[in-house]
C-alpha cells in the first residue's frame, strides 16, 4: 500500500469515494466547478495497484487560541471504500497526517468526528460544546429602547470579519477566518444579515440568519458588548408577525441568553462538537501563556504524556513556567547506569495523562482539578493542584464547520 498526496488528474476518483461514502450526487453542472477548485496537494490518498482505497483531506488554518492565531492542521472528507474498511488503513493516513502537520508547524489539529470513540484512540479529544436554543417569539425580552440602529442584509465581508475576529479571540478553538472562507463556508446566498451599529456608526454585532418555515433559523449571533447583544435581540423579536419561534444554533457554550428570557423554560441543548489534538506538545506549551505563579521563581513539574500516534509527544517531560506566565516543556531522559540521577524526575513521579487529556486541559475545555477527580490526571494531588492554578481559565467555542 502506498500513501501519497492525490494528483489532479484522480479528482473524479477522489469524487467518487466522496459522494458514496458520505451519501450525496454532485450535478453534471457543477462537477466542473469542483474541478476547478480541487487542490490536490491538500489530499493524502492510500492507493494499491493504482486504486484509491481510502483519502483524507489536511487544510492549512489558523485557531485562536488565547487571542493569538495558531496554525492548524484541518482534518476533512475522511473516507474510506466499504471493502477495505477496518484494516488499519487510515490510521495509516492519519500517522502521515500527523507527520505532515508537524513538518508544517501545525502544532494543532482539528475535525469533526463521525465517531467520537474512533478518534480518540489517535490522540483527538472534544474541546468544544455548543449550545443550541428552540425560543417561542413571545418568550423574547420585553422590546425596550435600546441605543443604536440595525441595519438588514449588510454584505460587507470586512465588516463583518472585523466584529466576528474581535468576537472570536475571547474563545479557545474559534476559526481565523479570511474573505474566501465567508465566501465559501459560511455567507449563503439565502442567508439574511443584520449588523448593529451604535449611534456613532460603529458596527458592535451582526446575526446570521433565515426565515423560513414560520421559524428564524439564527445560525450566527455575534455581540461585542451588551447594547450589541440587546439591539439584535430586539431586531429578533420583531419577527413576532411573521414566525413562532427562533432556533439559535451553534451557540458558545458559556451564553447566557436563556437566563435573560422572560421565561427561561425553552428547549435547550447542548451538543460535544469538533475535536481537537496537539500536534507538537513541546511546541504549543512554548508559545501558550501560563498564568503567572504566585511564587517569586519558576514552577517546575514533572509530566508523563502517553501519545501512540505522535511518539515525538511522548515521554517524561519537565514543565517549567516562569515568574513572567511562559512555559516551556523539556524531555527528562531516562536515567543511564552509573551517572547520578536527576533530582527533579526522583523527588516523585510527578503528573500523568494522555495527549486527549492534556488538549482538553490546555485548551480550556476541561479543568486539572476535574480530570484529577475523575482519573484521567494522575500522580501527586499537590501537583494537579498546581496545575489548576497554573492554566487560565479560557471558555471555548467554534462556529464553523469543515
Amino acid at each position: 500500500m502506498e500513501i501519497r498526496r492525490l494528483q489532479a488528474d484522480e479528482f473524479d476518483a477522489s469524487l467518487s469515494l466522496s459522494e458514496y461514502a458520505f451519501q450525496y450526487k454532485v450535478k453534471p453542472e457543477d462537477r466542473e466547478e469542483r474541478r476547478k477548485s480541487f487542490i490536490p496537494e491538500r489530499s493524502w490518498g492510500a492507493f494499491e495497484g493504482g486504486e484509491l482505497l481510502a483519502k483524507l483531506m489536511l487544510l492549512p488554518l489558523h485557531l485562536y487560541v488565547q487571542g493569538r492565531s495558531v496554525p492548524m492542521g484541518g482534518i476533512a472528507g475522511v473516507a474510506t471504500w466499504p471493502e477495505h474498511r477496518r484494516g488499519g488503513i487510515v490510521r495509516e493516513l492519519l500517522t502521515v497526517a500527523l507527520r505532515q502537520m508537524k513538518d508544517q508547524g501545525q502544532i494543532l489539529s482539528c475535525l469533526h468526528p463521525f465517531s467520537i470513540p474512533f478518534y480518540r484512540k489517535f490522540g483527538w479529544e472534544v474541546y468544544t460544546d455548543y449550545k443550541k436554543y428552540t425560543i417561542p417569539i413571545d418568550s423574547f425580552p420585553s422590546k425596550t429602547y435600546t441605543s443604536g440602529s440595525v441595519k438588514r442584509d449588510v454584505r460587507n465581508l470586512e465588516l463583518l470579519n472585523g466584529i466576528y475576529h474581535a468576537f472570536a479571540r475571547r474563545y479557545n478553538g474559534m476559526l481565523v477566518r479570511d474573505e474566501d472562507w465567508w465566501k465559501r463556508m459560511v455567507l449563503g446566498d439565502e442567508d439574511h444579515t443584520a449588523v448593529y451599529y451604535t449611534d456613532s456608526g460603529q458596527p458592535e454585532g451582526y446575526l446570521l440568519y433565515q426565515v423560513k418555515n414560520g421559524e428564524l433559523v439564527i445560525d450566527e449571533f455575534v455581540f461585542l458588548n451588551e447594547s450589541a447583544r440587546q439591539g439584535l435581540l430586539a431586531y429578533l423579536a420583531n419577527h413576532d408577525s411573521m414566525v413562532t419561534q427562533a432556533v439559535f444554533d451553534r451557540v458558545p457554550g458559556d451564553d447566557l441568553l436563556p437566563y435573560l428570557l422572560r421565561d427561561p423554560r425553552c428547549k435547550q441543548e447542548t451538543v460535544p462538537y469538533f475535536m481537537a489534538r496537539i500536534v507538537h506538545a513541546s511546541e504549543f506549551v512554548g508559545g501558550y501563556s501560563f498564568t503567572a505563579p504566585a511564587s517569586a521563581g519558576p514552577i517546575r513539574l514533572n509530566l508523563r504524556i502517553e501519545d501512540g500516534a505522535a511518539p515525538w509527544n511522548a515521554g517524561d517531560w519537565r514543565l517549567e513556567v516562569s515568574p513572567e506566565g511562559k512555559g516551556r516543556l523539556t524531555p527528562v531522559e531516562p536515567e543511564e547506569s552509573g551517572e547520578p540521577s536527576d533530582p527533579a524526575r526522583s523527588a516523585h513521579p510527578g503528573l500523568h495523562c494522555d495527549i486527549q487529556t492534556l488538549t482538553a486541559m490546555l485548551l480550556g475545555y476541561k479543568r486539572p482539578r476535574e480530570m484529577f477527580a475523575c482519573g484521567k490526571l494522575s500522580g501527586p494531588e499537590a501537583d494537579a493542584d498546581a496545575l489548576e492554578r497554573l492554566i487560565p481559565f479560557s471558555p471555548t467555542a467554534l462556529l464553523d464547520f469543515f
